[in-house]
């Protein structure tokens, strides 16, 4: 739901009406991940996609009709080879959608939802937890978990099982993840099971070029396309300009390395170092390659690439640490324009967020959608 916070919110602002709904959980080739929403409000205007397309129009009757009863409702929706192009995904997948009619007479879960969105909108840290299935007086009821844990909303009455859903939403918020957790009914790992959806709403990962080159600024839209929060790192002011660069949310003039170093980066955050400059790669990538980043890539030529490890090992990198460097950057997709390299790039970095192999997937036999999780947790990286 909070992919499409931005529209909701101001939906919440405007005293709307609307039903939700939320993907659960996906098996085999669905096209969405969990947190996937599609939203119709009282008038029925539709907001975003649970399936790209495969199943939207039942789903779209199902909120209409959850917004007149004002019960939520839990349906799958799986490939039939009888009803395959009516209303089940005809890519061979199994989606769980949970429908939550959102309505201005219920102010308990409206509030809590409301606060989610804004924070969403806004680019604050939170995470949603909403019953999918269990007691039918518990479907649907949400709680909202910021940083430091603290919560609002809750359960109606389970002060145990607030507490122990408020944990699970704080691991999930602390990690970026969207998913779902079994637990128990009583807030125990035993008794009846509960199924809750977790949705965590973090800030934009971040993406940092260095190098105010023409790949760069290529890639710095490619960035932005792809949801970054996009920075721009070079030496020379010169080429390190708003005006070559009116995408990138930063510019800063700085020795890359020194950037790097009081720079906040995490477990998200990809560095593309573009300079392919010893006296700038060296010092960057010898920092760059022991940090807890997502991704480092760095533009040369084979011999180039050759020199600058042979450099970095002079100066005490050790094997492990450069097989982490994705040199020479990008995928080999015989690029040549800026805009082609920045493909390249950008598609090596999806596919090692997503676990992809960079094949073709005509003629392999390899999935489309990774699967990401484990039994108890299906989680999507947000």
């Amino acid at each position: 739901m909070l992919d499409i916070a931005d529209e909701l919110h101001r939906w919440v602002e405007q005293g709307r009406d609307f039903a939700v709904a939320t993907v659960v959980a996906v098996g085999g080739s669905a096209p969405r991940q969990p947190g996937a929403a599609l939203a119709v409000d009282s008038e029925g205007t539709a907001i975003g996609s649970v399936s790209g397309g495969c199943v939207e129009g039942a789903v779209y009757e199902l909120c209409r009709q959850a917004l007149e009863d004002g019960e939520p409702v839990l349906e799958r929706f799986g490939y039939s080879d009888d009803d395959a192009f009516a209303v089940g995904l005809t890519c061979g997948g199994v989606i769980d959608i949970l429908v939550t009619p959102v309505r201005a007479s219920d102010t308990a879960v409206r509030g809590v939802l409301a606060s989610a969105l804004g924070a969403a909108a806004t680019g604050e840290a939170a995470a949603l937890a909403r019953v999918v299935s269990g007691p039918g007086e518990l479907t649907g009821r949400a709680l909202l978990v910021r940083p430091g844990s603290s919560y609002e909303g809750g359960f109606g009455g389970h002060p145990e099982l607030d507490r122990t859903v408020a944990g699970e939403a704080a691991a999930f918020l602390d990690a970026g993840r969207t998913g779902t957790v079994e637990i128990g009914e009583q807030g125990s790992r035993c008794g009846s099971p509960l199924t809750v959806l977790i949705e965590s709403s973090v800030p934009a990962p971040r993406m940092i070029v260095f190098g105010a080159i023409d790949f760069a600024s290529a890639l710095v839209r490619m960035g932005k396309f792809l949801g970054y929060r996009v920075t721009v790192c070079d030496a020379r002011p010169v080429f390190a300009t708003a005006a070559r660069f009116p995408d990138a949310d930063e510019i800063v003039i700085e020795w890359p390395h020194k950037y790097l170093e009081r720079t906040g980066v995490d477990g998200r955050t990809v560095l593309c170092v573009l300079t392919h400059d010893a006296k700038f790669d060296v010092p960057l990538l010898q920092l760059a390659l022991r940090l807890p980043v997502a991704y480092v890539g760095a533009m040369g030529s084979r011999r180039t690439h050759l020199d600058r490890n042979d450099r970095l090992r002079e100066v005490g990198v050790t094997e492990l640490e450069l097989a982490r460097l994705r040199s020479p950057i990008g995928l080999d997709l015989g690029a040549r324009t800026p805009e082609e390299v920045a493909v390249s790039i950008a598609s090596q970095i999806v596919a090692d967020r997503r676990g992809g192999t960079g094949v073709s997937l005509t003629g392999a036999h390899t999935p489309i959608h990774h699967e990401a999780g484990a039994a108890r947790r299906i989680d999507s990286v947000a």
